[in-house]
């Protein structure tokens, strides 16, 4: 059977086979992408490599400013007593706030701010002031916080805030040992006074910890490193001031100078065998806790920096150089009538006719005192002055201490010679002159003074003889006896030798007649002295101002006082009726 065409079957055409990629070109691709990955790895080493070596030091620092502090341990400064072990300046712990502005996230609040403000003291505009600091990994809010007020500042909850371990000098005694002690800064550096001149010895050595802080400032942990130290606290200091001598001296002086409305004051109390100076006070003082408080005027140490002339408690000097020359003797007699020199009259207060060496003393006379000096040329006078301390700086160790003023012998004239030995024309300050009264209550020798407790006694410098020395000792009882100038500083139960000192001040080149220095220095007992007092008043303006009226009751005080603290028996009987008359 034939098949027709039209019912052929139709035959599909054959489809074309795809083309399989080429195992050629798959490799090619996985080559580039690891080649990649191998490129991207090894930057990734470089850049590694290169942050460990080029940058290691830069991101170290900038890691460690933000997770490690070196805290600072502070030594604890020298504790100061006085010589019986009352303590005078000690170092307090103390708390001081400080924040960390760059990992503060967000500012305290408003109400935190208002309660931090309130109890630091620091206005709160301020506060927020460095806060805003974000640059700052460290800034002070404030220092030297009580360690109540700063647990009420960490109550408050505010993160990136802490505190930081300091120590604050302390003076418990207050005003009355300001002068002679002085203060600190507050990063305890010492300032003025002894804190200054001992610094190197009271500070000490801080020590220092180095510690991981987490990112709000708190501290997580402490690390080993090689910057970590122990501190070692500065050296205690014992001084030769007696706290109890301290305070009588400060009240008698206060009393004096309220009484007659003077300016202001100085006193001095020395051992009179070695030369410690057990008490050293001025008139206005100051607080130390609070030195902001008083100016420079108010916190000088009038006593060793400011220069004065001596007046009439020079006389004893020049009476013991012609007694120790052998030009006189003590029952020599004198006229003592006014008299010129060149133009220029020497006169006494009262005319006497002729006196001994005991009345030129128990008077005060000028004349007397000038024409001894006159025996004696210009240079001798001079090396005896010097030989005094006059003119030479004691070497305390107190900082500004005076050398005083002693011009040189060739330029002095006959009036200048004698009126230097009445106490013008040269200057001393007021530790100057207790300390030249040394000679006379330790056989001739010129003794070293001392703010520190000394444990020998010092062997000090021969300038006159023993016997010279005790036979001025016993000229200058008469000044506190009847008919001296000085019978307001006589202490019932003692022989007190002692010289009054009168000074019209030097002010703009002339004397003036209204304003005075009033002096007093002795020393007591006569037999065996025990102290050396020395007062003097400035510008006193009501009540008197001669220096036997105004500077002699505060020398009494302090005498009898400090006699009685140092336990030291009356040597004579004690007279009923002047007791009673010294006790009103």
């Amino acid at each position: 059977m034939l098949i027709k065409n039209e019912y052929k079957p139709q035959m599909k055409p054959r489809e074309a086979k795809e083309k399989k990629p080429s195992p050629t070109s798959s490799n090619e691709r996985i080559i580039l992408v690891l080649g990649c990955l191998a490129v991207a790895f090894a930057a990734l080493i470089f850049r590694g490599v290169y942050i460990q070596t080029s940058e290691h030091a830069f991101l170290k620092d900038q890691g460690d400013r933000r997770f490690v502090r070196t805290l600072s341990l502070p030594a604890s400064r020298g504790t100061i007593t006085d010589r019986n072990g009352a303590t005078l300046a000690l170092s307090a712990p103390t708390e001081s706030l400080y924040a960390i502005p760059s990992a503060m996230d967000e500012l305290p609040s408003h109400e935190q701010l208002i309660k931090l403000a309130k109890l630091t003291g620091v206005p709160e505009s301020e506060l927020e002031e460095k806060l805003l600091k974000k640059e700052k990994d460290f800034i002070y809010l404030k220092r030297q916080l009580p360690k109540e007020v700063a647990d009420q500042i960490t109550a408050l909850g505010i993160k990136g805030l802490a505190f930081q371990k300091e120590s604050k000098r302390h003076y418990p005694m207050g005003n009355l040992f300001s002068h002679v002690i002085g203060f600190t800064n507050i990063d305890g550096k010492g300032q003025e006074g002894l804190e200054l001149s001992r610094e190197d010895a009271l500070r000490g050595t801080n020590g220092a910890k180095v510690v991981l802080r987490d990112n709000k400032g708190n501290i997580v942990d402490s690390l080993d490193s090689p910057r970590n130290s122990d501190p070692k606290n500065g050296q205690d200091m014992v001084l030769s001031l007696d706290q109890r001598i301290q305070t009588l001296a400060y009240d008698e002086l206060n009393k004096a100078i309220g009484y007659h409305k003077a300016k202001e004051g100085s006193a001095v109390v020395l051992d009179a065998k070695t030369g410690e100076i057990l008490a050293l006070v001025n008139s206005p003082a100051y607080d130390p806790n609070q030195p902001g408080q008083a100016g420079g005027e108010q916190r000088r140490n009038r006593a060793v920096t400011d220069m004065l002339e001596p007046g009439s408690a020079m006389k004893p000097f020049t009476i013991a150089k012609a007694l120790d020359s052998g030009k006189v003797t003590e029952n020599m007699v004198f006229n003592t009538q006014p008299y010129s020199i060149y133009g220029n009259i020497v006169r006494d207060t009262h005319t006497y006719p002729t006196l001994s060496l005991r009345g030129i003393m128990q008077k005060s006379s000028n004349v007397g005192t000038s024409k001894l000096s006159a025996m004696f040329t210009p240079q001798e006078m001079y090396d005896f002055y010097s030989s005094v301390g006059v003119g030479h700086r004691m070497h305390s160790g107190f900082p500004g201490e005076t050398a005083g003023i002693l011009h040189n012998w060739k330029k002095w004239r006959p009036f200048n010679q004698a009126t230097m030995s009445f106490g013008y024309g040269l200057q001393v300050s007021l530790l100057q002159l207790a300390r030249s009264y040394t000679i006379f209550t330790a056989d001739g020798r010129l003794l070293p003074v001392s703010f520190e407790k000394q444990l020998t006694v010092p062997k000090g410098e021969q300038v006159i003889k023993p016997e010279t020395a005790r036979i001025v000792r016993n000229l200058m009882v008469s000044v506190t006896e009847p008919g001296g100038t000085g019978t307001a500083g006589a202490v019932p139960g003692f022989h007190v030798a002692a010289k009054t000192g009168t000074a019209r001040k030097l002010v703009n080149g002339r004397y003036a007649d209204n304003k005075h220095l009033a002096s007093f220095v002795g020393f007591a007992p006569a037999e065996n002295p025990r102290v050396i007092v020395a007062v003097a008043v400035d510008e006193p303006s009501v009540n008197g101002y001669y220096g036997g009226t105004v500077a002699g009751p505060v020398f009494k005080g302090i005498t009898a006082g400090s006699l009685n603290i140092l336990g030291v028996a009356p040597t004579t009987a004690l007279n009923h009726t002047t007791t009673i008359r010294a006790s009103r």
